[in-house]
């Protein structure tokens, strides 16, 4: 039987970094505040486009793999804010790598995407039809975000993280997943007023309104991905006492806590590091993966369990056998062009465009 080995592990950050009290030199909010209802302090503010964090991450899981990128099959890129409609996102991470044929698509489950793509490319894997696959989940969030809004300007930050997963005889890498979609409240987190359902000429403003009611997301967050654990821990054979490390998705501290109490799972065995970068949405559990790994948190053979919930209500959860490796093979010098301005320079076009729109309307 084909198994997919998760092989290489990469992330980017912008280094643009907004901390809460930035946040509230514009807006009716403070540091305490947001991490008394978040536990973020700070998160980053891309001046690239997604595929370009996409890239560099890639690069970093490549050199991680000690692979060449001809190498690689196929790229899955979750996303829910790609450069473009069309052509994909994923195609300008395959160019920039420059792999001359690969079967390369963008994936959208919103804050569940990776879960979503290493579902699928370690399916593909274990059919046969790959050997090597790049999942990358990278996000660019901030820039649709209204930031006359507190109640959401304050969660979202940029970045990616990317693993390579590649075909082994040993059992290890995705052993068990669930994924699934609570559509019945697929209104209380969206942009609804976009794509296909936005009309056109409409708006010169460029403001996105943002539906969110959080106590409600909350519930079904926790729920979502407590019964999907429950259900990939039945499959896998396994009980929470044999969990090494929990990854999940890093939307708020609170729900994170709240998982982890459900599942009796003590804080020395779960990841968390919104603190620093706030809602990444796809990228959140690759970040945290690559982390876990730099901090010594991950050991040859552990088991680790990861979940996330995101808009649609999109929800999942996987089981993980880590192989033998912890250490990179290789190190990438890959890094993004220097930005010269801060996280509140960059937003400063944003910000005055937000009010802007809102007087106007």
């Amino acid at each position: 039987m084909r198994y997919a080995n998760i092989t290489g592990w990469g992330k980017c950050l912008p280094p643009a970094v907004l901390s809460n009290d930035d946040l509230g030199s514009f807006l009716d909010t403070s540091d305490d505040w947001i991490q008394s209802r978040t536990g973020i302090r700070t998160r980053r503010i891309s001046h690239v486009n997604t595929s370009e964090l996409a890239t560099v991450a890639a690069r970093h899981a490549l050199a991680a793999a000690g692979l060449e990128p001809t190498q690689i099959d196929g790229i899955i890129l979750a996303t829910a804010s790609p450069d473009s409609l069309v052509p994909s996102a994923a195609s300008a991470v395959q160019r920039n790598l420059g792999i001359p044929a690969a079967a390369v698509f963008d994936l959208n489950a919103a804050c569940t995407g990776f879960l979503y793509g290493l579902s699928v490319g370690s399916a593909l894997i274990k059919a046969g039809g790959m050997n090597r696959l790049l999942v990358i989940g990278a996000e660019r969030l901030t820039h649709y975000l209204d930031w006359t809004r507190r109640d959401t300007a304050v969660l979202f930050g940029d970045g990616a993280g990317a693993v390579v997963l590649e075909a082994s005889e040993a059992p290890v890498g995705l052993l068990a997943d669930k994924l699934g979609c609570d559509a019945e409240a697929r209104d209380i987190l969206a942009v609804p007023d976009s794509g296909t359902c936005r009309t056109r000429f409409a708006h010169v403003d460029g403001l996105f309104e943002v539906n969110f009611e959080g106590q409600e997301i909350f519930k079904r967050a926790v729920r979502g991905m407590g019964e999907a654990a429950a259900v990939v821990l039945d499959q896998a054979g396994v009980g929470p006492e044999h969990i090494d490390l929990l990854l999940p998705h890093q939307a708020n501290v609170r729900i994170i806590e709240t998982l982890a109490k459900k599942m009796a799972l003590p804080p020395e065995k779960v990841m968390i590091n919104i603190a620093d970068y706030g809602n990444t949405s796809a990228a959140t559990v690759p970040i945290a993966l690559c982390e876990a790994l730099e901090r010594g948190r991950i050991r040859p053979g552990a088991l680790l369990l990861t979940a996330a919930f995101g808009a649609g209500l999109t929800w999942g959860a996987g089981v993980i056998r880590w192989g033998e490796r912890v250490t990179p093979l290789g190190r990438s010098q890959a890094a993004l062009p220097p930005c010269e301005h801060s996280a509140l320079e960059l937003l400063a076009p944003a910000i005055e465009g937000c009010r802007r729109a809102k007087r106007e309307t």
